[in-house]
């Protein structure tokens, strides 16, 4: 017989903690009325959304870092394009609009 549900069937997680942290987070999670494995689901997700943004940024940044090295050859296209903008911004036309 086929699942039914559309999640994929989940796992256990163990760790060790320093029983005084343990106690801590339950009585917070309680005090908000949360499941501490819920609590700690959204850590996770959030640390892996975290490292995920880091990941593209560096990306993003290497990439800005060499199409800046490239407007350096005035052959290149991101020279031309950087041309084409420059030359925008100096026709008064283009703020009027």
């Amino acid at each position: 017989m086929s699942r039914t549900t559309q999640h994929p069937k989940e796992t256990s997680f163990n760790m060790r903690i320093d029983p005084k942290l343990k106690k801590a987070f339950t009585k917070a999670a309680e005090a908000e009325d949360k499941a501490a494995a819920q609590i700690v689901r959204t850590f996770m997700r959030a640390y892996v959304h975290q490292r995920e943004r880091r990941a593209f940024e560096a990306q993003a940044r290497r990439e800005s870092l060499l199409i800046a090295e490239r407007t350096g050859d005035p052959n290149s296209d991101e020279a031309r394009v950087m041309r084409e903008i420059a030359a925008d911004l100096a026709d008064e036309s283009f703020w009027a609009e």
